[in-house]
């Protein structure tokens, strides 16, 4: 079983920058390609971005496109969301997972705790 941490958010005012962590428990990491996706307050959990599992291949949702990049290392077990020029509308928990390529279908019915992103205008 795949277990997922997320780590680096945090409060930052409108247009700055974060860098997320998702570190992986496991030796089938490297197998799945995997997603990040957020839910603010009140509203259902959305897809942001997605990563194939060599790390050749990355896909984002059309409001963080050109904003946010997904990378990942496979060595080390970690995939990451660098988000620059954030929005206050980027304010929400941010949790990743493995998914289908492609899709925003995630493949565990489980989540980790999520990052809290705060951002402020």
């Amino acid at each position: 079983q795949l277990q997922l941490v997320e780590s680096g958010g945090g409060l930052v005012q409108a247009g700055g920058s974060l860098r997320l962590s998702c570190a992986a428990s496991g030796r089938t990491f490297n197998m799945y390609a995997m997603g990040w996706f957020r839910q603010a307050p009140g509203k259902e959990r959305e897809f942001v971005a997605g990563i194939s599992w060599s790390g050749d291949n990355t896909y984002y949702a059309d409001s963080v496109k050109g904003r946010f990049t997904i990378s990942r290392d496979n060595a080390k077990n970690m995939a990451y969301l660098q988000m620059n020029s954030l929005k206050p509308e980027d304010t929400a928990v941010y949790y990743c997972a493995p998914v289908a390529f492609g899709t925003a279908k995630v493949l565990v019915d489980y989540w980790g705790r999520g990052t809290q992103v705060t951002v402020s205008s």
